[in-house]
């Protein structure tokens, strides 16, 4: 005698897809990423650009450059940096169509550090009448609107960098809107993993402890601070075009985070005398 017909209980699918996400590994991940921008910044965005302009050295540390030459194109050069990088970062991300999802992951957090440290200076400067659009705007004649102009643009412009963020985030890391719980863990864990790398490198600086208040913990938690809040504002309607895969536990991205981080600390942090 054949049994009864049952009604097959239905499963969530939302939650049977939800993806996992190995945190060491997205930490591994995080930390490579700042460790570029920061290098961008600050070695090729002052160092290479004061070298190429005229000074004949200078140090390089991960919360500043100093040397005898200065001008306005040194001081926008480090954001200037930032801002062509988080380009050429965004195009590879949308173009990563069979890349796996650690590497897209790779590629959105260096999109997003090297946005919002490009964007957010500007209304840092603007508002503190401090660091390097505040030197570029310096002796400028009415001063006042400058400021006012940055911190406009710089409201403007991280607006903007937050959106772009959160859409890239959803669109080709494959987080849904939905995931609030994935959302939160795959942009905490980038945004707390690097101030505390930004600021331990930068309590090793010689240059003294204020530029690790006004530099490394001010401007890198006060940049990057749209990581924090950015799920609240990706656009209804935005979906994922990749597939939804975890990021998965890897030993090599593990080692190689910890195999830059050590020196970035230990060695950028205490400071490197560059010579043209």
């Amino acid at each position: 005698m054949r049994p009864p017909l049952t009604t097959p209980r239905r499963v969530n699918s939302s939650v049977f897809l939800q993806a996992r996400d190995d945190a060491p590994t997205t930490c591994a991940i995080s930390l490579l990423a700042a460790i570029l921008s920061n290098l961008l910044h600050e070695g090729l965005g002052h160092a290479a650009t004061a070298l190429l302009a005229g000074t004949k050295s200078g140090l390089l540390t991960t919360v500043a450059w100093s040397s005898d030459f200065d001008s306005r194109l040194v001081a926008a050069g480090g954001t200037l940096a930032n801002l062509a990088a988080s380009i050429v970062f965004w195009i590879a991300l949308r173009n990563a169509k069979s890349a796996s999802v650690r590497w897209r992951f790779f590629l959105l957090t260096s999109f997003a550090f090297n946005l919002f440290e490009g964007t957010g200076y500007f209304l840092f400067s603007g508002v503190t009448n401090f660091d390097d659009w505040a030197q570029v705007i310096a002796g400028l004649h009415a001063h006042w609107l400058w400021r006012a102009l940055l911190v406009i643009v710089g409201m403007a412009s991280y607006l903007g960098a937050v959106l772009a963020v959160g859409i890239g985030i959803v669109r080709y890391v494959a987080v849904p809107r939905s995931e609030s719980r994935r959302l939160r863990r795959l942009t905490f864990i980038p945004y707390f993993s690097t101030l505390i790398l930004v600021c331990t490198a930068g309590l090793l600086n010689p240059m003294g402890i204020q530029l690790v208040w006004q530099s490394a913990l001010l401007a890198t938690a006060g940049a990057k601070s749209g990581l924090l809040w950015l799920r609240y504002y990706i656009p209804k309607g935005t979906v994922p075009r990749r597939r939804p895969d975890g990021i998965e536990r890897s030993y090599v991205w593990i080692t190689v985070a910890l195999a830059l981080s050590l020196p970035f600390v230990f060695v950028l942090g205490r400071g490197i005398v560059l010579h043209r």
